[in-house]
């Protein structure tokens, strides 16, 4: 069992670092938090991860540094960390188990690994997992939450077992309505809410959504939910459940903290393709698929170029899985913009890489921006949609780079 003794002894201070701007409304601009978004934004290492920017440290909450991203692949010892609860097990293999069941299946039954991976056919996609709350620190004003800024993300490609056809075994009735999942993890004390989460039967039996126990051809890391975990690609993480324990088929709506009031935001503000239904309340509606988004992955706030030298711009794209269509690149403040080149496609729901090539040929300022636009025609804002959690910022990012 881990405890924050063992847990601090994993951890080893760091130095402060920075990250990429955002573009967002007023006063807030690229290298600039609001009070108390600075706080704990340390390198740390937690066991079998390279140094990550420490959050919190209970439950553990670490940021991949942007640096990172320079690979449309996200390593394992580098993939951010993100748990709601403060105890996490260290689940041994051999004696996991699986429960499958709920009031809405008519075989309930129990697996362990060895028979989740023999018994149904493997799969393996590419899938950009992340927080809804990314980027929460740039919000102005300042809202509470871990104060994440642009690194509570992560690609990676997984392998596993389609839930749809560990349902099939199962053999769901007619009056089904939402699929429960349960993990390991449990807070530390009795009256914290257990953190149960449920999809709408539809998206559990997307041929897409597996029960993973693989991250980029490895077992998956105790700290992304060894020894198996949700994969619901297109939906923001909340949903990826670890340390998974228990699948239940229900006739009814999940009413538990998790569902009902956490990760939600008002209703009709954010533009939502995917809809959960049955978890719609009057104000306001669950979170569900990731906007279109994008970074700059190799350059910095206040960066020197050299006047007349060739500058690549490397970075990623992504979206909710309708596919990247096109990055465009202005350096002059988004008065003119350019079509960057995109890279490799590893599938809809991965991190698209893509690049442009600029030469400036003048001293002084220049304002580097990039958008990004997906194949159903959503494009980035220039201002943030404002929430009270600070969810869903994929405002157009802008760095200020001096050119000599």
């Amino acid at each position: 069992m881990l405890n924050r003794r063992t847990f601090l002894k994993g951890v080893v201070g760091g130095f402060a670092v920075t990250g990429p701007g955002l573009l967002v409304p007023r006063s807030l601009r690229a290298g600039e938090l609001p009070i108390g978004a600075t706080e704990g934004a340390v390198l740390a290492a937690l066991s079998g991860k390279k140094p990550l920017i420490k959050r919190t440290y209970r439950p553990p909450n670490f940021e991949t540094p942007v640096r990172a991203f320079s690979d449309v692949i996200t390593p394992n010892d580098q993939f951010f960390v993100r748990w709601h609860l403060a105890n996490i097990p260290q689940v041994v293999a051999e004696t996991w188990r699986l429960k499958v069941g709920g009031d809405s299946v008519e075989h309930p039954f129990e697996l362990n690994l060895d028979q989740l991976k023999r018994s149904f056919e493997p799969v393996e996609l590419f899938a950009v997992c992340q927080c809804a709350g990314n980027r929460r620190g740039f919000s102005d004003p300042h809202v509470p939450g871990i104060q994440w800024r642009a690194g509570a993300m992560g690609n990676a490609r997984w392998k596993g077992a389609r839930l749809k056809d560990v349902l099939a075994r199962a053999g769901l009735k007619a009056d089904a309505l939402e699929i429960v999942f349960d993990g390991a993890d449990y807070g530390a004390i009795d009256k914290t809410p257990d953190f149960i989460k449920s999809l709408p039967l539809w998206k559990a039996l997307d041929e897409n959504t597996l029960v993973a126990y693989e991250m980029n051809g490895e077992a998956l890391p105790h700290w992304n939910g060894f020894p198996v975990r949700l994969v619901v690609p297109g939906w923001e993480g909340t949903y990826w459940m670890k340390q998974l324990i228990s699948i239940s088929a229900m006739p009814k709506p999940e009413k538990g903290f998790w569902m009902s009031t956490a990760y939600r935001i008002p209703k009709g503000k954010f533009p939502l393709i995917d809809r959960f239904l049955s978890q719609e309340g009057e104000a306001n509606t669950p979170i569900t698929e990731i906007l279109v988004n994008s970074l700059m992955t190799n350059v910095e706030e206040g960066q020197h170029l050299r006047a007349g030298k060739p500058t690549t711009i490397e970075g990623l794209a992504w979206d909710g899985g309708y596919g990247i269509r096109t990055v465009e690149v202005s350096v002059d403040g988004g008065r003119a913009w350019q079509e960057a080149q995109l890279e490799k496609d590893y599938g809809r729901f991965s991190f698209r890489a893509w690049r442009h090539t600029l030469t400036p040929h003048q001293g002084g300022k220049y304002v580097l921006m990039t958008k990004a636009t997906n194949r159903q025609g959503s494009t980035q804002p220039y201002e943030f949609i404002f929430n009270p959690a600070g969810y869903r910022n994929n405002v157009v990012q802008r760095i200020t780079v001096e050119v000599a």
